[in-house]
């Protein structure tokens, strides 16, 4: 009985255990009292510094749970999930690929080495406008102005060409980076025109929530350009790309790497529905038109589905030397269809 009394006694500042140990006193009359309430009292003492933790003295002690109290334990376990997490960080593989500069060189693109001076400044009087808007005074009040959609009316204009040009050319530039997105998901061309191996893509990504960027993005052997390619062909690519996962994707892109230009590949505005689709994603719009070629009345009815694009750019492509263009004219020599 002295037991019971003085766990009584010790238990004033837990008045949950108190409540208890007075029931259990009352039953106790007349009976012995077993090595439980020993333990009990000891539990007692630990918990009444914590308040509000009811602790039930009438009860015998579950010898299964373990309280450990040794700073040696904790640490060992937060060791555990440490390495637990740096293990999978570390399994992440990054992606990356060398692009076929001779490739590129014999289908008349700008290389790495940049041999081709007319063309080199075609293209720096072709992407001065598009880094204006997407980091000068020209940004203000556009959405995502530093994504950029390259497309035309009709396949054969020469869109792929020059996204694939514009990419390496705002790669060059001392403070900027680029991602090349093919988003011609329909017919993607950009990693068979790099010389880099077809591998799970944009579309891969939109429609499996366990993929994440860095399963898709490729770092290429020049610094500052990553590639995304388009992934498999799938019957309902369209609604991928309008999806709110792709809109969540490209605030990202744009918000979260304000110093990058994100250039997309799209199919023709005429021959597929992406086009339409992804012109409603981007800040700038560079509409391809072949010199020549192209009919005024199809040019017409492709600009009327980007029309609520907030810039569009025209591109007169493949002009021949002489023409009373604003660009330069140059001949692309061995370029080919898209």
């Amino acid at each position: 009985m002295d037991i019971l009394e003085k766990a009584l006694e010790k238990s004033d500042e837990n008045e949950p255990g108190k409540t208890r140990l007075e029931q259990a006193l009352e039953k106790s009359e007349g009976e012995q009292i077993d090595d439980k309430l020993e333990q009990a009292l000891d539990i007692n003492d630990t918990f009444a510094e914590i308040k509000g933790i009811e602790v039930d003295l009438s009860q015998e002690v579950d010898e299964s749970v373990h309280i450990s109290t040794n700073s040696d334990d904790i640490t060992s376990d937060s060791e555990k999930t440490g390495a637990g997490v740096k293990s999978a960080t570390d399994n992440t593989k990054k992606l990356e690929a060398k692009i076929n500069w001779q490739k590129l060189a014999d289908a008349g693109f700008l290389t790495k080495e940049q041999p081709n001076n007319a063309l080199v400044d075609e293209y720096r009087t072709i992407k001065r406008p598009l880094l204006y808007n997407a980091f000068g005074e020209g940004a203000e009040g556009i959405v995502r102005s530093n994504l950029i959609l390259v497309t035309s009316s009709v396949p054969g204009e020469g869109k792929t060409y020059n996204a694939i040009n514009l990419a390496l050319s705002i790669a060059n530039e001392r403070d900027k980076k680029v991602l090349l997105i093919d988003a011609d998901v329909a017919k993607p061309s950009i990693a068979k025109r790099l010389g880099i191996q077809e591998s799970p893509g944009l579309i891969e990504y939109l429609e499996n929530d366990e993929l994440d960027f860095t399963n898709i993005s490729f770092k290429t052997d020049l610094p500052g350009l990553q590639i995304i390619p388009a992934g498999k062909q799938h019957a309902f690519s369209t609604e991928l790309l309008s999806s709110n996962k792709m809109a969540q994707f490209v605030d990202e892109l744009s918000q979260r790497y304000p110093d990058r230009i994100v250039i997309f590949d799209s199919p023709p505005l005429l021959a597929a529905t992406q086009a339409e689709v992804l012109s409603s994603l981007v800040g700038q719009v560079v509409f391809v038109i072949g010199a020549e070629t192209t009919m005024q009345n199809a040019v017409n009815d492709a600009l009327k589905k980007i029309q609520g694009a907030d810039i569009v750019l025209a591109l007169l492509n493949k002009a021949r030397q002489g023409l009373n263009i604003n660009y330069y004219g140059y001949s692309y020599g061995q370029y080919g269809q898209d």
